[in-house]
């Protein structure tokens, strides 16, 4: 009987250790070039990329978690993943309700309309249609700069719906990051009508302090561990490897 209680005691054991080494990593994969999937499906991107690196230094395993953007927080306050790895900036908001790593980039946002729209502010486009995606902070910045300006704002569950909604003609035009946007629109076939109007947008009071890695509040030692993690792939060459392999620029930032 002894026995019998020791190996479940082992099993048990195993089954615990295995599950530290997985890393649940929520990604909403509709975010090109940093979060999307491969032809077959898989997930990739920077941010993939990242968090793969990441889970290398922490001699984990990383396990990615579609989520929808707009329930990113509330999933990961629901423990149905460990990290948020995709695109969250770091803003005075969310601080309120969960933790964050440092930052590991930081890229500005902006309005893309079609080529040849008069822009000399946000009151030029009043009466036009803009999507942005739900719960981000560019939804934060067309509702506070566009909206009272007269531009009606439309937010969407996913980024590439917005695209396909531009296409169509529903809506005239979006606010995103520019490095996505780019990524997953304006470089396509489909995009070369549009282009950026405006100037770079990285005000704090909606874009926060850059992007960095969310999780639940109280973890301290995955805090540290993640840290200690992003310092270790910018300074070995992780971080540059990857970061060429989507971007012409290192998006680290200033």
């Amino acid at each position: 009987m002894a026995k019998k209680f020791l190996g479940l005691a082992l099993l048990a054991a195993c089954a615990t250790l295995a599950q530290a080494a997985d890393l649940k990593v929520a990604i909403d994969p509709t975010y090109e070039p940093f979060t999307y999937k491969t032809p077959d499906g898989k997930p990739t991107g920077f941010d993939v990329d990242v968090a793969n690196a990441i889970c290398a230094e922490l001699k984990r395993n990383c396990v990615f978690v579609e989520q929808v953007w707009d329930s990113m927080i509330p999933g990961l306050q629901a423990r149905k993943y460990d990290v948020i790895v995709s695109s969250l900036s770091i803003t005075e908001e969310r601080k309120r309700v969960i933790d964050f790593s440092d930052r590991y980039y930081k890229t500005p946002s902006a309005i893309v309309v079609k080529k040849g729209t008069p822009y000399t502010g946000p009151a030029s486009l009043k009466g036009k249609r803009i999507g942005v995606l739900k719960g981000s902070t560019q939804e934060k910045w067309a509702m506070g700069e566009l909206k009272p300006a007269g531009v009606t704002v439309v937010p969407y569950e996913a980024q590439d719906q917005v695209y396909l909604d531009i296409n169509a003609g529903r809506l005239d035009g979006t606010v995103a990051d520019k490095v996505e946007v780019h990524g997953g629109f304006l470089r396509k076939p489909e995009g070369k009508d549009y282009g950026y109007v405006g100037h770079d947008q990285y005000e704090t009071k909606y874009y926060g302090d850059g992007i960095g890695i969310g999780m639940r509040k109280g973890q301290k030692d995955l805090k540290e561990q993640i840290n200690a993690a992003i310092k270790t792939i910018r300074s070995n060459g992780t971080y540059n490897t990857i970061a060429k392999k989507y971007f012409d620029f290192d998006p680290y930032g200033n």
